[in-house]
């Protein structure tokens, strides 16, 4: 092959890969994009309906069963995710775990003197954790795919210790369960977010479920940590 033709394959090579790469970074930065809109959307959505099953001073019962709702949707929206009843789904989620929350809320604000206090110092000590590191690692772009097997192991030894904690009944026991929960969701927002921005997730409606779970653990069990260190009767 004659060297001329040998540099224009060599170029054609180069504009290619130029061309894929610049394809994949825009398939990314839209896949970030979508994922970070919906999430707030989502979050916004779940306030109101928390905001409104307080008012109706629905009981933990009902709270109970439309978390179960909310799991159970959680399913519904993988099998939806490529098509537009993914983003039904999503909201109908966020609805039913919104819901859930209202009544979770309000036992801690009737349950202890300094109870706004306390939520609102688990609101933003959630939305601390959880921009601190979601945004550092779209800044740094660093993977965390590493830890996925310890994000594994450490889910089955939080459940293990659950589960184990209904018959052990000890208050401490139950500190650390709630600490444990914290930094592992701060490990899966990083894992998260880590895979939308290398690639490992392309479906933002999935994305946004993954961080929304990790956004809701925390608050739970900020809540749970700051009521029992700081809450007065």
């Amino acid at each position: 092959m004659a060297p001329k033709k040998l540099l224009e394959k060599a170029m054609n090579e180069v504009d290619l890969n130029i061309s894929r790469t610049q394809e994949s970074v825009l398939a990314t930065n839209t896949v970030i994009r979508n994922t970070y809109s919906l999430l707030a959307m989502t979050l916004f959505f779940s306030a109101i309906s928390a905001v409104l099953t307080m008012v109706m001073q629905v009981g933990q019962g009902t709270g109970f069963l439309m978390f179960i709702g909310g799991f159970i949707m959680t399913f519904v929206i993988r099998a939806n995710a490529n098509s537009s009843k993914g983003l039904v789904a999503i909201f109908v989620f966020a609805g039913l775990m919104g819901g859930a929350l209202g009544p979770i809320i309000s036992v801690y604000m009737m349950a202890y003197a300094n109870g706004s206090a306390i939520v609102a110092q688990a609101l933003g000590g959630t939305a601390f954790i959880f921009l601190s590191l979601s945004g550092y690692a779209l800044t740094t772009r660093s993977n965390f795919s590493y830890l996925g097997g310890f994000l594994f192991t450490g889910m089955l030894v939080v459940i293990v210790g659950m589960i184990a904690n209904i018959f052990l009944q000890i208050p401490a026991f139950s500190l650390a369960l709630s600490a444990g929960v914290i930094l592992l969701m701060s490990g899966f927002i990083l894992f998260d977010t880590s895979r939308i921005i290398n690639g490992g997730e392309r479906n933002y409606i999935i994305a946004t479920v993954g961080l929304y779970l990790s956004i809701f653990n925390i608050f739970i069990h900020l809540l749970h940590l700051l009521s029992s260190l700081t809450g007065r009767n």
